[in-house]
């Protein structure tokens, strides 16, 4: 069986097939060996094979001598905090907004960060090792040397309190909010704690099964939380992914705002307040180019990196920033979270809209203008094979000289799924379009030769 390797955000696959018990067990020996702590915090999502798979892991874990504090059913987010509040590194078993066959395991640092890209390399080759001899040294520990498992029952309740905290006091009195929680980990606790702050919430997609996460809900698919929002006449809607470290919000009118939106705005406020660290945020290379048009006229720089929040995370921390994000949600307060979470980003904004009297839709008009889009996933057996590739290089250099400065081109493997993204945005939605196709059916047509020429 081949070791799992780390992509974007953790060790992904099909669950008991790209990730099995196997894989999880040795996962966890191989990050108690690089990854020093007399302990390790971890918890799941809601799929079914997260049971089966976090009690590999934390076999690993305790094999190799170590203890794990297991929070049971609960956020990445709230997993993160807990692990920064205890001075640990943690775990946790999710595929974020992936369908419920599908599972991971994201490895967190000490306080609650994600590791660097040389640790991951570090943990693979331990990975390597126990596969290949697991009874290689260090000698299997005995006695009072095994690990032991023991639960964290405040950690839900210290978590809430401490997002409770960021907003100084004040409360959600007077707001309704439509709430769509993907059927995922923040099902049990994310609707009560909204009211708690004095919200009315009406709620969707909170009983999950263990089979329906994501299932056509959650931030990927906010369309039936839109019809919600209308049917209750919600001031705003906010849309959790499956581990709700992400959020999408939905305007009073249905429409959809998304993470660069949602920054946008946030940034202007913050900077306003005197509370942008550097006057400055960090933004994947996703990041719409109108955004980029509304943060230069507004004098806030801004600091681009590759796709995924852990690279976001980096970027706020090595320049001692205060915030940053993605477009799909991740939206990282680093004075309150050392991570990405849907909760407390919908939260705060929720506490924007109250402070401000102003509509979501409003503030969102106000923060940028958005240039047209499109994103086509080209599956593809090999997707790094395929980018590095020189005709798709030469056709993304046609495109970007079509597009000239009023728009971008950008084209990227995949570090969750086996497809190549293609993103182009233009001055027009149809000139966007014509121009992701045709790089999508070169991306296609070199995948396919490339196949060829294997058989």
């Amino acid at each position: 069986m081949a070791p799992a390797r780390f992509g974007t955000d953790g060790v992904r696959g099909v669950a008991n097939v790209d990730l099995t018990a196997e894989i999880a067990l040795a996962l966890g020996r191989a990050v108690a060996r690089i990854v020093p702590a007399t302990a390790f915090v971890v918890g799941r999502d809601t799929r079914r094979s997260g049971t089966m798979l976090k009690a590999a892991f934390e076999a690993g874990i305790t094999t190799e001598g170590a203890d794990v504090v297991d929070v049971g059913l609960l956020s990445t987010p709230a997993i993160a905090f807990t692990a920064e509040r205890r001075g640990l590194p943690g775990a946790v078993i999710s595929a974020s907004h992936n369908p419920f066959g599908d599972n991971g395991i994201k490895i967190l640092g000490p306080g609650g960060s994600k590791l660097s890209v040389e640790v991951e390399a570090e943990i693979e080759a331990a990975l390597t090792a126990v596969f290949s001899d697991p009874d290689v040294a260090p000698r299997r520990p005995t006695g009072f040397g095994i690990g032991t498992i023991s639960a964290d029952r405040d950690a839900v309740d210290a978590y809430l309190d401490h997002v409770a905290d960021t907003l100084e006091g004040r409360v959600l009195d007077g707001l309704i909010v439509g709430l769509d929680c993907a059927n995922g980990a923040a099902s049990a606790f994310a609707a009560p704690f909204l009211e708690r702050l004095g919200a009315t919430v009406h709620v969707m997609a909170n009983t999950p099964d263990g089979t329906n996460i994501n299932a056509g809900v959650g931030s990927t698919a906010p369309e039936q939380l839109a019809a919600l929002v209308l049917e209750h006449g919600c001031h705003l809607g906010l849309a959790l992914d499956g581990d709700a470290d992400r959020v999408i919000a939905v305007d009073a009118e249905g429409r959809v705002v998304d993470g660069d939106s949602l920054m946008a705005m946030f940034a202007l406020d913050l900077k306003a307040r005197g509370r942008l660290a550097g006057n400055t945020l960090a933004v994947t290379v996703m990041s719409n180019l109108g955004f980029h048009r509304a943060m230069e006229a507004a004098a806030i720089h801004v600091v681009t990196t590759n796709v995924g929040d852990r690279h976001v995370a980096q970027a706020i921390d090595a320049d001692g920033l205060s915030f940053g994000g993605e477009q799909s949600g991740h939206l990282i307060f680093r004075s309150f979270a050392s991570t990405g979470d849907g909760l407390l980003t919908g939260a705060l904004l929720c506490d924007l809209l109250v402070r401000t009297e102003t509509a979501l839709a409003d503030l969102a008009n106000a923060a940028m203008s958005r240039y047209p889009q499109v994103l086509v996933n080209v599956s593809v057996p090999r997707p790094s094979d395929v980018t590095s590739a020189p005709a798709v290089a030469d056709a993304q250099a046609i495109a970007a000289a079509r597009l000239g400065d009023d728009g971008r081109v950008h084209i990227r493997a995949s570090g969750t799924e086996p497809v190549v993204r293609v993103m182009v945005e233009a001055a027009t939605a149809d000139l966007a379009t014509s121009v992701a196709q045709d790089l999508a059916a070169v991306v296609a047509a070199t995948a396919d030769a490339s196949r060829e020429s294997d058989e």
